[in-house]
Parts: structure tokens; sequence; C-alpha cells
């Protein structure tokens, strides 16, 4: 065994060689600006109103509206999150078979 120790964990090394930071911040962008667009079409009824009636409790529509958008922006973060570093990986080890 050696007696050198790495200066950094393994995983660091591995989170920044993927590129993981600057994937989630990507991500984190798209998925509010998602977010924002469809909670503002629907909030405002852009596109028209929503036929049929129905009934909102406790926050009414907008803060319901809301809460999805939140998720909404949380699940395409996670995504486009997800998707970056996959792309980074396959890139990665296809230069390093050359």
């Amino acid at each position: 065994m050696s007696q050198n120790v790495p200066d950094r964990p393994p995983t660091a090394i591995l989170i920044d060689e993927l590129a993981v930071p600057r994937n989630a911040t990507i991500g984190a962008i798209v998925g509010v600006a998602v977010a924002a667009v469809l909670y503002l079409v629907r909030v405002f009824e852009l596109l028209g109103p929503v036929a049929g009636t129905r009934q909102y409790p406790m926050f009414g529509p907008e803060g319901w509206f809301l809460l999805l958008a939140f998720v909404l922006a949380v699940a395409v973060t996670l995504l486009v999150t997800i998707v970056l570093t996959v792309v980074t990986a396959y890139r990665l080890t296809r230069t390093s078979e050359e």
C-alpha cells in the first residue's frame, strides 16, 4: 500500500471531472425558467381560461400553482442535471479511449 494520501477524496475528483456543479447550475436555470413560464401562462390565463370550474381549498389557485411550479422546477432541474452529467461522462469516456 502506498503511504501517499490524495489531497481530495476520489468522489470529489469525480464530481469535478463530470462538471456536476456547472450542470446543476444550468439545470437550476432551466428548471426555474420553465416553471416560471408555465406558472405565468396558467395563472394569468395567457392561453385563455381553463374550461370548467374547480375549487382550490386553503391557498387558492395561485398558491396551488405556485407549489406545482416549485415541484416542476425541482424535477426539471434534476432531469437537466442528470442528462448533462451523462453527456459529460460519455464525452470523457470517448476521449479517454483515443
